[in-house]
């Protein structure tokens, strides 16, 4: 092989530990900021259902009612597919993974909303509804008919509807524990946040309600959601939802975006506010950016054309949404709301479409760097990591199978995690 190099330093080993000392602090604030990842399912949307009329059916009407719609509008994978633009090769795999995930399961993520959905009510009544929530969360996930994610908006920390809101995220979380204890798919989201000091106070109510009730520290979580101009660029110009984020002092599990209460704030006239509007796309950026590497999730908003009334008009809905949807994918918000039951065959539609057609293209450019991954060519761990999650995504949410998958890639799904995820062991799969 030639000469063996000779190696010679200049510097003492003294220069390298004091750098490495000087930037202890530094390494510290990286690993608490930035933890990456946490290598959790996350779900392609969040359907919204006003606390009044959440009721023990609540989920599988929804999925009833977008296999009727199906039935009615688009009673076949061609037809679905001309639709929506869907490519032949695809139109029949995408068209019954759809109709499968609405009858097996239809709503990934449900909120039982006490804010704008469910507006000013009088305290009694809404008392009365919010533990009338926390029985029917806690009787679904007894009885396997919940949704993986289920939870609460409560009304804001702005003074007006403040000590409403504590108090309906109280009964809510006191009635779980006394009907057996908090879901692991448990989910609360503080909407209409505009200063990180409520963010703040937010945490000090969970902190509260974990003392009173002898929980691990941390255990309550939640979604912060962007609604106002001031929670993107605060008065003092710095970027006010990356110290919303700091202030949930780990508690922050997503970012989600408001389409209509932002756009409004930021005077966007009614007919334009939409989730593709330019406001909304750089409110997302900031989102996007604040967010990376944090470990907290960014959420798409949603739609308000709903797919109702003749076929012509619910095919013009379902357009709207499946390219808004595709839209939010390619710019990776890989979750967004859903307001209605006819959004769920074009969410999953275009879901399913999105991973589908780029399964194969995926699973061998993995393959390829594991291939490499045990001899003396190492690729960007950044890609691998990239289409690892990719491929997880497909998988959880049912546009791919774990057996296909595996067959294309060689990889288990814990290898597939391995890659994707720093915080279950880095990047270390070696190849089979």
């Amino acid at each position: 092989m030639g000469q063996q190099e000779k190696v010679a330093t200049s510097l003492a080993g003294a220069v390298s530990e004091e750098i490495s000392a000087s930037l202890t602090a530094v390494d510290a604030e990286l690993a608490r900021r930035y933890p990456g990842d946490p290598g959790t399912r996350q779900p392609v949307h969040t359907v919204y259902v006003p606390g009044d009329t959440f009721a023990e059916g609540t989920i599988r009407s929804w999925g009833d009612q977008a296999l009727k719609a199906l039935d009615e509008h688009a009673p076949d994978a061609a037809s679905f597919a001309a639709v929506l633009g869907i490519p032949d090769g695809l139109a029949g795999p995408v068209h019954d993974r759809v109709r499968a995930k609405l009858h097996r399961e239809p709503v990934e993520d449900l909120r039982i909303d006490f804010e704008d959905g469910y507006g000013p009510r009088p305290d009694a009544e809404e008392d009365e509804a919010a533990a009338r929530a926390a029985r029917l969360v806690s009787q679904a996930y007894a009885n396997g008919t919940a949704a993986p994610y289920m939870g609460i908006r409560m009304k804001c920390m702005e003074a007006a509807v403040r000590d409403r809101g504590i108090r309906t995220t109280d009964i809510f979380l006191t009635g779980l524990m006394q009907a057996g204890g908090l879901p692991d798919g448990l989910v609360l989201t503080l909407p209409k946040v505009t200063y990180p000091e409520q963010v703040t106070a937010f945490v000090r109510l969970l902190e509260a309600f974990e003392e009173a009730h002898g929980l691990p520290a941390g255990r309550l979580g939640f979604e912060i959601q962007i609604e106002t101009s001031q929670s993107i660029l605060a008065a003092d110009g710095t970027a006010a939802v990356a110290r919303m984020i700091g202030a949930a002092r780990g508690r922050a599990t997503g970012l989600h975006y408001g389409t209509f209460d932002y756009s409004a704030c930021v005077g966007v006239s009614a007919a334009y506010q939409a989730s593709d509007h330019p406001a909304a796309d750089h409110a997302k950026a900031v989102m996007q950016v604040a967010a990376a590497g944090t470990g907290v999730r960014v959420s798409d908003g949603s739609t308000n054309v709903l797919p109702v009334g003749p076929t012509p008009q619910v095919h013009e809905a379902w357009r709207l949404h499946y390219g808004l949807t595709r839209r939010a994918l390619a710019r990776a918000y890989y979750q967004g709301w859903d307001m209605h039951p006819g959004h769920l065959p074009t969410r999953y539609a275009a879901v399913y479409t999105f991973y589908r057609e780029g399964l194969e293209q995926a699973a061998a450019r993995l393959a390829a760097y594991v291939a490499k991954a045990g001899g003396d060519v190492m690729d960007e761990p950044a890609t691998a990591k990239a289409l690892s999650g990719y491929l997880l995504r497909g998988i959880d949410c049912g546009a791919l199978d774990t057996a296909e998958v595996a067959r294309l890639t060689g990889l288990t799904r814990d290898d597939l995690e391995a890659f994707a995820s720093p915080r279950r062991g880095g990047l270390t799969v070696t190849a089979p």
